[in-house]
This record gives C-alpha cells, sequence and structure tokens, in this order.
C-alpha cells in the first residue's frame, strides 16, 4: 500500500510542479511550490527519513512560501 501512494504522491509532484512552472499567476505558482515541499515531506516520511522530512516541511513548505509572498508583496508596492 505505501508503493501506491508513493508513486501517487510522486505524480502529484511532479503535476503541481508544472503547474508553479507554467501558470501566469504568481500566488497560484507560489502556491503549487508550497504544496509541493509539503508533500515531498510526506514522500520523505513515507521513505523513513523523518529527519528530511521535517526540514523540507519547515523550509521548503513553510519559510520558502512565506519569502516567496513576502517579496511578491514588497515587488507589488514598489511598482505602486
Amino acid at each position: 500500500m505505501s508503493i501506491v501512494l508513493a508513486i501517487f504522491l510522486g505524480l502529484v509532484i511532479l503535476v503541481l510542479a508544472a503547474v508553479a512552472i507554467y501558470h501566469k499567476n504568481l500566488k497560484v505558482a507560489i502556491i503549487a511550490t508550497g504544496v509541493v515541499g509539503l508533500f515531498a515531506s510526506v514522500l520523505f516520511l513515507l521513505l523513513a527519513a523523518p529527519d528530511v522530512a521535517m526540514t523540507e516541511a519547515s523550509i521548503g513548505s513553510g519559510l520558502t512560501t512565506i519569502i516567496f509572498f513576502y517579496v511578491l508583496n514588497k515587488i507589488r508596492q514598489s511598482n505602486d
């Protein structure tokens, strides 16, 4: 059962990565990038790497997404 879940998560990660690359709306691309990191952390947990999963969840999903939204907000404020 876990191999099926790992394959499913891998496919979802690939689809969301394509959304993050090709979507025109930056907010959608940033959210897709954050969800890729979140699903990657779940995949790392399934593959028995809890330390990597915790790091990916905190840095890859959380902090990076917050920094992207912060920079996007700063860019939009400077253009106004």
